[in-house]
């Protein structure tokens, strides 16, 4: 076993890990607006029931948001949609409401919702694991909508370097 980690190793066989990128929502708090982030680390985690798991920095906007709320909602980007993932991975402290200027509208649920997605599924918290500088949040998909057809956004083509 080595005794260390080479780091250019690790980071570039992370980044041939396969990953879409998809536009979190959260339900509205009192007094605040909802958050909006793009999310890299999200994929089905069960068939039956339907669960999704994604990683929300610990520190983030929305986290909280999600943890009030119960819920979450993923909208999935499609490909060539790179300017609108770069705008959701901004932090809200400097963005403020990233959804103000992005066509959206509520699910059957109230969710937030982009327009341009080529669909969505909203999810009710089932569990969370903290995961290093990030929480994995757990969710079982309670509604779903496809908008369109077309190709997911995925992290090769949009040229996104984040990786450990």
């Amino acid at each position: 076993m080595p005794e260390e980690l080479d780091q250019q190793a690790k980071k570039t066989v992370l980044r041939l890990f396969t990953y879409g990128l998809y536009v979190v929502t959260t339900p509205e708090a009192e007094g605040q607006t909802p958050g909006a982030f793009t999310a890299n680390w999200l994929s089905q985690a069960s068939f039956e029931p339907p669960l999704v798991m994604v990683s929300v920095e610990a520190d983030s906007y929305s986290l909280p948001l999600i943890r009030a709320g119960g819920r979450f909602a993923v909208s999935v980007l499609e490909s060539g949609q790179r300017e609108l993932a770069g705008h959701f991975g901004k932090k809200a402290r400097h963005a403020g409401n990233k959804l103000a200027d992005v066509p959206h509208h509520p699910s059957a649920s109230g969710l937030p919702v982009l327009d341009a997605a080529l669909g969505y599924v909203v999810c009710e918290v089932t569990g969370e694991i903290p995961a290093g500088d990030s929480v994995v949040v757990i969710g079982a998909v309670i509604e779903a909508g496809e908008q369109r057809e077309g190709e997911p956004l995925t992290m090769r083509e949009a040229g996104f370097r984040h990786a450990g």
